[in-house]
């Protein structure tokens, strides 16, 4: 009968570093399949839907792309049939009441219906006008997002506030709780998507 082999430490420490290394060389291929897959998976979730339009608009109302996507991503998830509780409608979730003001804003603008805010085409069109009007107004990117969130006649009211604004332009703190999450969101949303697509962009 044959007597079992032992292995020698030098045997077994050239195994266990065999697969140590096997280990090794595992972990650094998965690293490099997960490195190439997860901007794909971002972008899943952070698409350029309606590109042309939002490229087009964007230029025509001298935005940032990225912030027009944020805004886009946070109101409606990029649902174009998206109604709220206000009755806010399509992508950049838009009132009827705040559509029909905006179109009295744009000269020799065509009569638009509330229904029309279903429409990718016009929302987009009229979310960026919208937008555009509101920085305009207040001279701050952050507040006219505010704006655009919580409406111009709270925002208003919280610039005339020392303790909400130290200079009528700014806001030092935002009494909604809903309006801080949404300027986060809009925010971080509008750095990942000129991380992902910064050339894209225009960035």
């Amino acid at each position: 009968m044959k007597q079992a082999k032992h292995m020698t430490p030098e045997r077994r420490k050239g195994k266990k570093g065999k697969v140590l290394l096997c280990l090794v060389l595992l972990v650094a291929v998965a690293a490099v399949a997960l490195y190439w897959a997860k901007d794909a998976l971002m972008q899943e979730f952070y698409p350029l839907s309606y590109y042309e339009t939002v490229m087009e608009q964007s230029e025509k109302n001298d935005l940032d792309p990225a912030l027009v996507y944020g805004i886009i991503r946070a109101e409606s998830g990029f649902d174009p049939n998206a109604v709220s509780r206000a009755d806010a409608r399509g992508l950049m979730q838009m009132t009827p009441d705040t559509f029909a003001w905006v179109q009295t804003m744009i000269p020799d603008s065509e009569s638009l219906t509330a229904e029309d805010l279903f429409n990718p085409e016009v929302n987009i069109q009229f979310g960026c006008e919208l937008l555009s009007l509101l920085i305009s107004h207040y001279g701050n990117e952050s507040t006219a997002i505010c704006a655009y969130n919580a409406g111009m006649g709270n925002v208003t009211s919280w610039l005339e506030d020392p303790e909400y604004s130290s200079d009528g332009i700014t806001l030092k703190e935002i009494p909604f709780g809903e309006t801080r999450e949404y300027l986060k969101r809009v925010t971080d949303n509008r750095e990942t998507y000129r991380a992902l697509y910064g050339e894209r962009l225009g960035q």
